[in-house]
């Protein structure tokens, strides 16, 4: 159903709102203003950059407000405001501004995975399905009443970057249809079992370090849930010397089974199909980046450079 007859404030600074502001300005939603972050340094010259929203809003000719405080903005009246990956905290007379209120994607079945970095922990911790949620905006981090959720299917070798991009395809038209219920008075809300909640905090390059004495399932997710950012960085060792630097992008679980009378010291060793040992299997290792290189498979990386048995992988923090 068109969404018309309401009008609409968007707060987003991440690409993962970008989907869902193209489908609302595809549908012709009356928008009435798009807050933002203000531009930022970025790239190697540290060029003032505005974020994918601003981008995005200027192009398609909405008005758009970059502000580094949307609390101390002065609103104009609307029917409701949409907030996705915004990155500010919103005081509540903000949030209660609009007539219905206000209104947040986020990239989990919640109470599952609260905070940051969802869509990263959920393929870290090797879930097969994830989803979103729209929620109320409350004052407690993403523990508003649930107005609508979609499932998606996490994908064996998928990596976060992948399933980011799914993800914001899937919840723009989650976040229509609530909109559309809202506006004609048949939206449900659910509060949420606060006992079951989990954290899913933002993620450093100290969590990015691999541990080769856990289980090959463990390790292969924690790279994939990793890629893009920040990344399993890795020296490739030839015994005492570094031969190159590359970053984990894609990898699975070897048919190799554990063999509990591996020595400590082959662990994060290349075997003789080519993948990585742990104490808990092997992990293959499909697509790597290259320091100062695109990615690209195994194969690729296989021409002209030594990737064969008996050489280490060190990780890098």
């Amino acid at each position: 159903m068109p969404i018309n007859g309401m009008t609409i404030l968007f707060a987003g600074s991440g690409e993962f709102g970008a989907a869902t502001l193209t489908r609302l300005i595809d549908a012709e939603a009356a928008i009435v203003r798009v807050y933002t972050q203000p531009d930022r340094p970025a790239g190697r010259g540290k060029k003032l950059t505005p974020t994918p929203i601003a981008q995005l809003a200027d192009a398609r000719g909405v008005n758009v407000v970059r502000t580094s405080d949307i609390n101390a903005e002065s609103l104009p009246p609307a029917d409701v405001m949409v907030v996705i990956a915004f990155g500010q905290k919103i005081a509540p007379h903000v949030i209660d501004h609009p007539k219905f209120g206000s209104i947040n994607l986020h990239a989990s079945l919640l109470p599952k995975y609260r905070g940051a970095a969802p869509i990263h922990w959920a393929i870290v911790n090797g879930e097969a399905i994830t989803g979103n949620s729209v929620i109320r905006l409350a004052n407690k981090m993403d523990a508003g009443a649930v107005l609508g959720q979609s499932q998606v299917n996490i994908g064996q070798t998928e990596t976060t970057g992948e399933l980011h991009e799914r993800l914001a395809q899937d919840g723009a038209p989650l976040v229509e249809r609530v909109l559309t219920e809202l506006r004609d008075g048949n939206a449900i809300e659910t509060e949420q079992d606060h006992s079951l909640a989990t954290i899913a905090p933002k993620l450093s390059r100290e969590k990015s370090v691999i541990d080769w004495s856990r289980d090959a399932g463990s390790i292969s997710s924690l790279v994939r849930g990793l890629s893009p950012w920040p990344g399993c960085r890795v020296r490739v060792m030839d015994g005492e010397n570094e031969i190159a630097r590359v970053t984990l992008v894609r990898t699975k679980t070897s048919p190799a089974e554990p063999d509990p009378t591996l020595q400590q010291s082959t662990w994060g060793t290349i075997d003789a199909h080519g993948s990585v040992r742990c104490a808990g299997g092997a992990v293959t290792v499909l697509e790597l980046q290259p320091e100062g290189k695109r990615s690209m498979s195994l194969d690729a990386y296989r021409n002209g450079r030594s990737w064969h048995a008996g050489l280490r992988l060190e990780s890098i923090a």
